[in-house]
């Protein structure tokens, strides 16, 4: 389970059960807690109650370590849901919603892997080391909509690029970005291949890096680049560490692979 650092320390559960889970166990104590309310004679609204669900939703993502981004997730699901019905929305919009989801974070629930997007100090830094590789090739793992891929294609013409998506409408957004100057393709990150780039980059999440790094040690030849924005690999030290700007304090990891 990843832990807060970044670190991952032992294999984590599969994602969706640790959230139907935890969304059980705070609807099951919130009602308790309802239920000793109603005996003693205090009755709690509906709207209480869905508050009550989100704070202790969110309290066990926390205590779960699950990554941020799902903790709110948690925290404003059922609250959310409850303010959508008392607006009587169409159901069309709830399909609509749940197809926009589908189509921009599919990874997250396939390879636990949320959509980033890489800031523009993260794109100057690569494209800085991709300079040292005249002409060679770089794979973006998890590309997003293509804003790295479309900086290194401008800043670098002779580089080889090469990206991997596993969400439709950002791989779409991304090939019809870049047309002929990067090679996009929409897949599973866990099938891609590393041998044969110079630099490896990755923003991905703390769940894929061990493994991403024993595929690195195996796959890529001496001197190329494996680079993750952000995310550590357990127990490896990086040969450099860059500190971005920004709020949200990111950073580069760059092993050079041996």
């Amino acid at each position: 389970m990843p832990s807060r650092d970044g670190l991952l320390i032992a294999p984590a559960a599969p994602l969706l059960p640790q959230v139907l889970l935890l969304h059980v166990l705070a609807w099951a104590s919130v009602l308790l807690a309802a239920a000793g309310l109603a005996w003693s004679g205090t009755d709690i609204g509906a709207l209480a109650l869905v508050l009550l669900q989100g704070a202790a939703a969110w309290g066990l993502s926390f205590r779960l370590e699950l990554p941020r981004w799902w903790q709110w997730i948690n925290l404003g699901f059922f609250p959310a849901a409850w303010l959508a019905l008392q607006a009587e929305l169409s159901p069309a919009w709830y399909l609509a919603g749940f197809a926009l989801l589908a189509l921009t974070q599919w990874g997250a629930v396939s390879t636990r892997v949320p959509l980033y997007l890489t800031g523009r100090r993260a794109r100057e830094e690569v494209a800085r080391r991709l300079a040292g590789y005249p002409g060679g090739s770089f794979l973006d793992l998890g590309c997003g909509t293509g804003g790295l891929l479309a900086h290194l294609a401008r800043s670098n013409r002779a580089a080889r690029l090469h990206g991997v998506e596993t969400a439709p409408l950002p791989w779409l957004a991304s090939r019809l970005r870049l047309g002929r100057r990067a090679e996009v393709r929409l897949g599973d990150l866990r099938d891609e291949g590393l041998a044969g780039h110079d630099v490896v980059y990755a923003f991905l999440s703390p769940e894929p890096m061990a493994r991403l790094w024993q595929q690195a040690r195996r796959e890529m030849r001496p001197g190329s680049l494996f680079i993750s924005n952000s995310f550590a690999v357990p127990g490896i030290e990086p040969d450099e560490t860059v500190e971005l700007d920004g709020g949200r304090q990111t950073r580069l990891l760059i092993w050079r692979m041996r």
